[in-house]
């Protein structure tokens, strides 16, 4: 086979058509599996799309480029672990477009910032980094809580992610408004909010000001989400129904030990 090599390396349009080949075959293999979600995302109970406030709050992460600094990806590598928590699942980022695993740590991973700080702390932390963390080399962002956060197509925001195969209703999407300032403000009705995202939403005012939903207030609340919504005191790969024998049931209740 060596032998012939040098045909294909004189001929530029073999050369042409075998490399095509080549890339062809290795993109299958590693595109295909992918149409196949369902076997490349593993199941976790408490996951839940982004209510319109932190869907919100995730744009000016985005908008701010926070990801150019801030990973949201911890590997399964023990120095990680021990530093930031658990490492990451698939299941985590399903709702994220576009994911914002990022590729830069020059700030520590926001995996499982949600619940570490206050809202206080956060605060301070947006409005003068270096008063919380003297070495920090992170911009202020003060500006964003004299901002209004901006909600006027957060409905269409949603029907959006729908189409993508975010599980938004259509009572989601009709009452988004509404329930992003009821989330962001301490004296809010938000027993619509909860009926359609669960219990596990946390309502308050964020950033401390009462009369006004700020875009601190949004980015607060979504950097408060990450990485609480699974339950790793009940999560094992080893129990996925996909994983056990045939015939096999997960027991109702059973947990990792």
């Amino acid at each position: 086979m060596l032998k012939h090599h040098d045909k294909l390396e004189r001929n530029s349009i073999i050369l042409v058509i075998a490399t095509a080949i080549v890339v062809s075959i290795g993109g299958i293999v590693e595109i295909l599996p992918l149409f196949r979600i369902e076997t490349t995302i593993e199941k976790v109970e408490g996951m839940r799309p982004y209510t319109p406030l932190e869907l919100a709050g995730q744009n000016i992460y985005i908008r701010e480029g926070c990801y150019l600094c801030h990973s949201q990806q911890i590997r399964a590598l023990r120095d990680e672990v021990e530093r930031y928590g658990h490492y990451s699942l698939a299941a985590e980022s399903m709702y994220d477009h576009p994911f914002q695993w990022g590729s830069e740590r020059q700030g520590p991973d926001l995996s499982r910032v949600g619940g570490k700080y206050s809202d206080e702390w956060h605060t301070a932390h947006l409005t003068d980094p270096r008063s919380v963390v003297p070495e920090s080399i992170m911009p202020s962002y003060a500006f964003m809580k004299d901002r209004a956060v901006d909600l006027h197509d957060i409905s269409d925001h949603l029907r959006t992610l729908k189409t993508l195969g975010v599980p938004y209703t259509d009572d989601m999407i009709a009452h988004a408004y509404d329930d992003a300032i009821n989330q962001g403000r301490n004296d809010g009705d938000t027993s619509g909010l909860t009926a359609r995202y669960g219990n596990k939403v946390f309502a308050r005012s964020f950033d401390g000001q009462p009369n006004m939903v700020s875009e601190m207030n949004a980015l607060i609340a979504y950097l408060q989400r990450l990485g609480n919504m699974v339950d790793f005191t009940k999560y094992n790969p080893d129990l996925d129904p996909r994983n056990l024998p045939d015939g096999a049931v997960k027991a109702k209740g059973e947990a990792k030990p």
